[in-house]
């Protein structure tokens, strides 16, 4: 994907998740299934995970390039790293403690935390058409806590398969009786 493919992608995921969530009930939004996350978590977790993928557009590169280093190979393909996303995940791989959500209480509000996602999403596009070049997006690593070492365009195709993965488990939750 180019970047502007990727940019394209993640707005129309962004919207697709926000849409889906914006019609759920607030009592079901907030409240939790046994030994998984509510909707609210799974949003919070997202948001936390978005933010900290927008460092790699918002830093400067040189702190970029230190933290992670430089690619030795070409930046995979959608399909081949959402593949070793889902294995990762097939093998017991789950979010690390930075990224687990704390509990939300329904007081928090469902339309605060939607305006907090939605200034998040809006942050990452806006950082990446701005702040990298199309040859940024293949020119920096990032340390990922399951994927390892990717690239900063790997980084933008898990944000959006994430939040594909999460808009599903959220379907998931409102699609039982």
């Amino acid at each position: 994907m180019t970047k502007s493919e990727i940019i394209t992608a993640a707005e129309d995921m962004f919207n697709q998740f926000s849409t889906n969530c914006a019609v759920i009930d607030e009592a079901v939004f907030f409240s939790s299934p046994e030994n998984k996350w509510s909707i609210a978590e799974n949003i919070q977790h997202l948001i936390i995970s978005t933010n900290t993928s927008s460092l790699a557009f918002t830093l400067p590169k040189f702190l970029v390039r230190l933290i992670g280093g430089k690619p030795n190979r070409s930046s995979r393909s959608y399909a081949e790293l959402k593949d070793k996303y889902y294995k990762k995940l097939a093998d017991g791989g789950k979010a690390s403690s930075r990224f687990i959500p704390k509990p939300i209480e329904i007081k928090y509000g469902k339309e605060k935390l939607l305006d907090d996602w939605k200034r998040t999403t809006a942050k990452f596009t806006s950082s990446l058409k701005k702040r990298r070049s199309e040859e940024d997006l293949e020119n920096y690593l990032i340390k990922h806590p399951l994927l390892g070492r990717i690239t900063v365009k790997e980084l933008c195709y898990f944000t959006i398969f994430h939040t594909e993965h999460h808009l599903h488990s959220i379907q998931n939750i409102t699609q039982k009786p």
